[in-house]
């Protein structure tokens, strides 16, 4: 199987992981660098997506409000529409050449709902899709957000993953522009605290396990 480089990056702003999948992309592109699996966590941050006006029309506080609450506002280039980031999310940004035998969307999306959903079973919760959308639901509610961009089949952007994510947070917004439906976190459907660092070990098994990579970890960087 190939290998597939997986760095533990810890808390990174958005700017500067945003920066880096760019300059990974490139070097993936170009050879330099193997797959890549970056698995970090974001600072309080709206992202907008690439769909219609990226979901501003989705913020629900006033720019005083987001400024007060430490909450920053970027564009990604990524596909789909708002979403938050923030402290308690596992974040991941595969950097993955799909060829040759991989290049196809929608089979690429599917694929990371089934690591977000092998892991959340791991922890006895029965995760699942729901037709027409994108991400991964307990019953009506998202448990991870799914955004990615590709490019001449080079992956980028990614996956969010709520563990002990506050979800006030996402009141700001309307989530992913979908107004009927919530949000949940796997400490929230456990009550009960989630270890990270033990939830990355799962996604990063899983991972290698639907995508036939071996995973070769880099050490892990103390979060901020």
């Amino acid at each position: 199987m190939r290998a597939i480089e997986v760095r533990r990056l810890g808390h990174v702003a958005y700017a500067d992981a945003l920066a880096l999948q760019r300059s990974l992309v490139e070097d993936r592109r170009a050879g330099r660098v193997d797959d890549l699996l970056l698995l970090l966590e974001h600072p309080h941050v709206l992202t907008l997506g690439v769909r219609g006006d990226g979901g501003r029309s989705h913020i629900l506080a006033s720019s005083d409000t987001l400024s007060s609450r430490g909450v920053d506002v970027h564009e990604t280039g990524r596909g789909g529409d708002i979403t938050y980031h923030g402290p308690g999310q596992i974040v991941g940004y595969p950097i993955v050449n799909l060829q040759p035998d991989r290049c196809d969307v929608h089979r690429y999306v599917r694929d990371i709902e089934e690591v977000l959903i092998r892991t959340a079973a791991d922890y006895g919760v029965e995760a699942g899709r729901v037709d027409g959308l994108t991400g991964v639901w307990v019953g009506g509610d998202k448990l991870a957000a799914i955004g990615v961009r590709i490019a001449r089949w080079v992956t980028s952007h990614g996956f969010a993953f709520n563990v002990t994510t506050d979800l006030e947070y996402f009141n700001l917004i309307v989530p992913c522009g979908i107004a009927d439906h919530g949000v949940t976190s796997l400490a929230r459907l456990l009550g009960r605290p989630v270890d990270r660092l033990e939830v990355e070990d799962r996604i990063v098994a899983h991972f290698g396990d639907v995508f036939a990579r071996t995973p070769i970890l880099t050490p892990v960087r103390a979060t901020a």
